[in-house]
């Protein structure tokens, strides 16, 4: 059925008394529906209307998350999404522990990307405060690692 036939067809039924319209015309079937507030002789708006409603009273937003405070020093970020592992391999001894002494070139994690072993180093020298991720966890990038003053 063409558009003209349609258009056509839909004036038909917004102009009459009639409320719905089935036309079978070959392979293709055409329904117009009138709405019920159009049936019931209750001008449809053109555009919506904004109406005032009483205030209800609104609950309080609920409380920020509060950030843990940050421990003073550096922090050591993953470079890659990977999984994070604190010794060289399996059974072996970590490569750091809290409060060890490290040097800027040392590695101090692996993380695994696409079964590639990658040596994460301190990058600065200074003693490890805090571990944050845990051994054999998954890690995003950018996420905290360690942090080392």
């Amino acid at each position: 059925m063409d558009l003209r036939k349609l258009k056509t067809l839909i004036d038909l039924v917004a102009e009459s008394g009639i409320a719905e319209l089935e036309v079978t015309e070959g392979d293709g079937k055409v329904r117009i529906v009138k709405s019920a507030a159009q049936i019931a002789g209750i001008p449809m708006p053109v555009q919506p209307q904004i109406l005032p409603v009483a205030a209800a009273p609104v609950a309080p937003p609920p409380p920020a998350p509060v950030a843990p405070p940050e421990a003073p020093g550096q922090v050591v970020k993953s470079p890659m999404v990977g999984t994070f592992y604190r010794a060289p391999a399996p059974g072996k001894a970590p490569y750091v522990e809290l409060g060890q002494i490290v040097k800027a070139a040392e590695p101090i994690c692996i993380i695994e990307a696409m079964k590639l072993l990658n040596e994460i180093e301190a990058g600065f020298d200074g003693v490890i405060k805090e571990i944050l991720a845990e051994n054999g966890q998954p890690v995003e990038f950018g996420q905290p690692l360690f942090v080392i003053a």
